[in-house]
């Protein structure tokens, strides 16, 4: 019995441990930054474009929802930088950087699902973190609700994250939005442990 318990509290332990070690994501709106966190500590920036339109979760106001959400998809794994997308399928154009006239969905798409009460919508909403051709508008609102990346650095991104990774988008600047996402993490780990 004695080794079970103890067999228990190990698997416990390495649970808590993966998930607090896992990489999570924040996105600062006021910096127009997203980064990559690991044991609290960030390994990687990149520059976004949140909603031109403002923030929240109601229907059709293209706004940028706040809070915890999660991946819940990952789409285009394979595809060449700058494939364009409609409806989350490859429409086998290719578009460069800074393409005249344009302005689709291109390289990667991660579909976000809200975690909270604030951005439940998300997820229905097609709120994504996807590659844009304007990429001249990154650092600046411009995206009518995701959060948009260069197309390079959406397909780095695609391939540091999986489905379930945590991205925490928030109305602060980086280090305390970075700093309230360590303590979250912390917070999960311990009521993971506790269970």
């Amino acid at each position: 019995m004695k080794s079970i318990l103890c067999l228990i509290a190990a698997v416990t332990l390495f649970a808590a441990t993966a998930v607090m070690a896992a990489p999570s994501l924040v996105v600062s709106v006021p910096d127009q930054t997203l980064a990559m966190i690991d044991g609290g500590v960030v390994v990687e920036k990149f520059a976004v474009s949140t909603s031109r339109f403002g923030l929240g979760d109601s229907p059709n106001s293209y706004a940028t929802p706040l809070g915890s959400l999660e991946i819940a998809s990952k789409i285009g794994a394979n595809a060449p930088l700058g494939a364009v997308f409609k409806s989350r399928r490859p429409t086998g154009e290719i578009l460069k950087p800074n393409a005249a006239g344009r302005d689709p969905i291109v390289t990667r798409i991660l579909w976000l699902r809200g975690l909270e009460r604030g951005n439940a919508r998300a997820y229905t909403r097609g709120i994504y973190i996807h590659g844009t051709p304007v990429e001249q508008l990154i650092g600046r609102p411009a995206s009518f609700g995701c959060i948009r990346m260069r197309s390079r650095d959406i397909a780095r991104l695609f391939s540091e994250v999986r489905v379930g990774t945590r991205i925490e988008v928030a109305n602060t600047r980086l280090g305390s939005a970075v700093a309230k996402a360590k303590l979250d993490s912390q917070i999960r780990s311990t009521r993971l442990a506790a269970n």
